[in-house]
């Protein structure tokens, strides 16, 4: 498990946060069980453990540290025995919306280990836990437990009504929602790491006041200066098969077996246009693991973007990530199989930039968005 090997300083810190935002319960809610939105609870973690924030990275953890893959969940308390969503499908119903009940959970759990999967690989994450924030009246409870892949052969006990279908694997029970095409799991609390009182403030508001009054600046600004994103396809969704991600497929010229580019198309330009440095000027960027890689944009009317030298981002993804062997090409199904079908790129300055992957039509949203 994680929490129990921190440090009592960062236990501590933890703690107080999730105390002093739970105080300000009043802002959304009369209940006495203190209200704790998910996105705060993300970032109070990973600030006070010092962990890498995963939240926009549209991957199977929130968090990781120190290759442990990090799952943040916060729920009420009810009886200790609480469904909660894990992952959502709603972009591959095609894949299994004409399935049986039992075929259609087994594809979801090979869509689910195949997102675990690729999340491992990306991060170079050896183990994963969820961490649980459980409201309790007047109190939050930490619970811990490992991250599973679904055992796909050991499925059984599939039960189904309009709305759900109900199975397990011998270790956990799941359902999968049929309308909204989400994946739950059972989280039996019986046990917890820690626990803590939550003193909620009459009047937040007040409170909150007090602390402006004092004209303290608690504004940060980030280091992201602009953020886009590229497709790993090319036209009608196909990942055709002498270019982008297949390029080392190509005809014509030797070529070495990693040898990518990350297709930049055309209408890219039209809103971006200064987004990346001029053609072939060396910019880095930034891996999910922290590695490093030079990188330019190439081709006629920079239509690619590559790593320098060529085969340093070819490595990276065909091999490290979807471990493929020398002689297999990538193809759109396989990117639906890890939820992925887009880079997302982040701007730090003219030189520097971050890549991570980004969830399918994450490039036709940011396009229709501009």
């Amino acid at each position: 498990m994680f929490y129990t090997k921190q440090s009592q300083e960062q236990k501590k810190r933890y703690q107080e946060y999730l105390q002093i935002i739970g105080s300000l319960s009043n802002l959304f809610s009369s209940s006495n069980t203190p209200y704790l939105y998910y996105r705060v609870a993300e970032k109070m973690f990973c600030t006070a453990f010092e962990a890498e924030d995963l939240s926009r990275g549209d991957v199977s953890y929130d968090a990781y540290k120190d290759s442990l893959g990090i799952g943040l969940k916060t729920f009420l308390r009810v009886n200790d025995k609480s469904m909660q969503k894990i992952a959502e499908f709603n972009r591959h119903r095609e894949l299994y919306n004409e399935l049986n009940s039992l075929d259609m959970v087994k594809k979801i759990s090979e869509l689910r280990n195949g997102r675990l999967d690729f999340t491992n690989n990306l991060y170079q994450i050896k183990n994963s836990i969820y961490h649980c924030v459980v409201r309790d009246k007047g109190r939050f409870f930490l619970f811990e437990e490992k991250t599973n892949h679904i055992n796909i052969e050991a499925i059984t006990n599939v039960k189904s009504n309009k709305s759900s279908i109900f199975f397990n694997d011998g270790l956990h029970e799941y359902s999968f929602s049929l309308s909204k095409s989400t994946l739950m799991k059972r989280f039996e609390t019986s046990s917890f790491v820690d626990d803590f009182d939550v003193n909620i403030l009459q009047d937040p508001l007040k409170a909150l006041y007090g602390v402006f009054e004092q004209k303290n600046s608690f504004m940060s600004s980030s280091k992201i200066i602009d953020t886009i994103y590229l497709p790993l396809y090319g036209s009608l969704k196909k990942v055709y098969e002498s270019s982008g991600l297949n390029q080392w497929n190509a005809k014509g010229r030797k070529r070495n077996i990693n040898e990518v580019y990350i297709p930049v198309p055309k209408i890219f330009y039209k809103y971006k246009p200064d987004f990346f440095p001029k053609k072939d000027t060396i910019f880095t960027m930034k891996l999910p693991n922290g590695e490093i890689l030079e990188a330019k944009i190439c081709q006629d009317g920079g239509k690619a973007l590559m790593s320098n030298p060529n085969k340093a981002l070819g490595k990276w993804i065909l091999r490290d990530l979807f471990k493929l062997r020398e002689d297999e090409l990538v193809t759109y199904e396989l990117l639906l199989l890890y939820g992925i079908d887009s880079v997302r790129i982040d701007k730090i300055d003219n030189l520097n930039y971050e890549i991570n992957f980004a969830a399918i039509d994450s490039y036709e949203n940011f396009i229709l968005n501009q």
